[in-house]
């Protein structure tokens, strides 16, 4: 019988190691799955890269696991907002790394990785310190930028509801990156409001299914 339930956050996460690459959806703390941030930081894990669109809010949920000093290098599009103190501070203190990503880049990166493709062209970017280094080609007349995809050892993502074969469905915005991010990493952990009996969710309503899912923790 297949079940993917985890009995705790814990137990879901024990298996991620120092250094890892991590995704987490969430665009600000919409869909942001902080109490799966927060085992993270219970469990003491370090050397981590990480991949969401922003760099954390006040201090609560990614921007906590920052403060934690948990996180080498974060690749993002929006590291600077009103409330990314915590960022801005181990930036300046040359404590984090940054790759600055564009957002529709970031998507069609993860994207690609999700689909089993090679790298990207993208015209973003193009005639800016974005592409230094980077191949170029130019099409029809319009120059693009190449890109590689960026997968994850792991995906931490938060869904509405979900059952024992990993199937999620969202809630409204807070889908986000969730559905891609979990095609792009080897391992997807998602965070539920509830877990139903299989046959509950509507096929049609199923956005991730549940082959891109290896654990599902009730919160």
């Amino acid at each position: 019988m297949i079940d993917k339930t985890s009995a705790s956050l814990i137990e879901a996460l024990s298996q991620i190691k120092d250094g890892s690459t991590i995704m987490i959806g969430g665009f600000g703390t919409a869909g942001q799955p902080a109490e799966l941030i927060d085992g993270l930081i219970e469990l003491g894990i370090k050397d981590l890269v990480i991949v969401n669109n922003n760099a954390g809010n006040g201090d609560y949920g990614l921007a906590r696991l920052l403060k934690a000093g948990a996180v080498r290098k974060i690749i993002c599009s929006f590291p600077r907002q009103s409330d990314s103190w915590v960022f801005d501070e181990l930036y300046r203190a040359g404590k984090i790394e940054l790759e600055l990503v564009p957002q529709g880049n970031l998507a069609c990166r993860i994207q690609a990785a999700g689909m089993g493709l090679g790298p990207i062209y993208t015209p973003t970017g193009f005639g800016t310190i974005l592409a230094e280094g980077k191949p170029v080609l130019n099409h029809e007349g319009k120059d693009y930028v190449l890109e590689n995809p960026i997968r994850a050892d792991f995906a931490l993502i938060k869904a509405y509801k979900g059952d024992r074969w990993g199937n999620l469905v969202y809630r409204k915005s807070a889908r986000n990156f969730g559905p891609i991010m979990a095609m792009a990493a080897d391992v997807s952990i998602a965070q539920v409001q509830e877990v139903v009996e299989l046959g509950a969710l509507d096929p049609e309503h199923i956005v991730t299914p549940g082959i891109f899912v290896q654990h599902v923790v009730q919160i």
